[in-house]
């Protein structure tokens, strides 16, 4: 009895959205579909990049990166919310807790960077495209993909372990779904001013210093369109670029709402919803943007999949 005891005081409870009971039922169903839509979606994308000859480019290599990105975080947190979806315990172990912290600042701050780094390419593609192959050469792909790993697992290990270590005198009911900086901070028992600075620091730094560098590159490639003059060229342009504008849209749209403001003014059911959509949502969205705009591509890269797998079938029978 003392060693559960000792157990539970150790867990963190996720309050979630334990205050509208009706609205967990409807939000496990979504939560899960939403999950296997990712999983899925994600998955082929790797998978169809990895294999199909044809989509050995930058911007394929890229979306990879993206999608693998996207699938480790939700998975840092879904899992968890569905578990306390579903049942009537809302803890966290401070292990799972931790591990979700990490996991999730990592994975999270990565993509901001990584967005930059697809923002450059798209870039190249406009404004340099009899030297783009030269450009987005395959050792500067893996260097930039290398930076934006780095930077995010950079971010969480200091963040991280910096909001883990504020002493919390035994509070450990968190009004969130999941271990995120902004709701972890709030149950220090001291005086936590300089923790919302640094915070907002490294927000500066891995969220909008990122999205500068993209609406830089946007403003040449902007301006390098309008000098054509051409339709066609404001078509390509659009088809190039589109996917990648609607994912950075809807990924800085929502996570700058949450990160980049005074935390005062974070009000905790509006938190929750946004972070609910950069979670579950977003990475859902992403796969089926670029499939979508890129039909094309991703229809023949299946079709020759599957036309490969049919002639491999064939060789064993015979």
């Amino acid at each position: 009895m003392g060693l559960t005891n000792v157990s539970v005081k150790r867990d963190f409870t996720l309050v979630g959205f334990s205050d509208q009971p009706q609205l967990e039922k409807i939000l496990f169903v979504i939560v899960l579909i939403a999950y296997f839509l990712t999983l899925a979606g994600n998955t082929v994308i790797i998978l169809i990049s990895s294999v199909d000859p044809k989509l050995k480019t930058p911007m394929y290599f890229f979306l990879t990166q993206l999608s693998l990105v996207d699938m480790c975080f939700t998975t840092s947190v879904v899992p968890q919310l569905l578990w306390n979806l579903k049942g009537r315990a809302k803890t966290i172990t401070s292990l799972g807790c931790a591990i979700q912290l990490y996991v999730s600042l990592a994975t999270g701050s990565t993509e901001c960077v990584l967005l930059a780094v697809m923002a450059f390419d798209r870039y190249a593609a406009v404004c340099k495209p009899l030297h783009y192959t030269t450009v987005m050469n395959p050792q500067l792909c893996q260097a930039l993909a290398g930076v934006a790993w780095l930077s995010g697992t950079g971010n969480a290990l200091i963040q991280g372990t910096v909001t883990l270590r504020l002493p919390r005198c035994g509070h450990r009911l968190l009004h969130h779904f999941f271990c995120e900086v902004p709701s972890m901070i709030k149950l220090a028992c001291v005086d936590i001013h300089a923790n919302e600075v640094q915070l907002f620091f490294a927000s500066l730094v891995l969220l909008l210093l990122p999205l500068a560098l993209i609406l830089t590159s946007y403003g040449h490639i902007a301006r390098a369109v309008v000098r054509i003059k051409s339709v066609q060229a404001w078509h390509k342009a659009l088809g190039t670029c589109g996917s990648h504008l609607m994912v950075v849209t809807l990924f800085y749209g929502s996570i700058t709402a949450v990160y980049i403001q005074p935390n005062s003014s974070y009000s905790q059911t509006h938190g929750k919803f946004i972070s609910l959509f950069y979670t579950v949502v977003t990475p859902m969205l992403n796969p089926l943007i670029y499939t979508l705009r890129n039909k094309d591509d991703v229809k023949g890269a299946l079709r020759r999949l599957f036309k490969r797998k049919q002639n491999l079938q064939r060789e064993i029978r015979k």
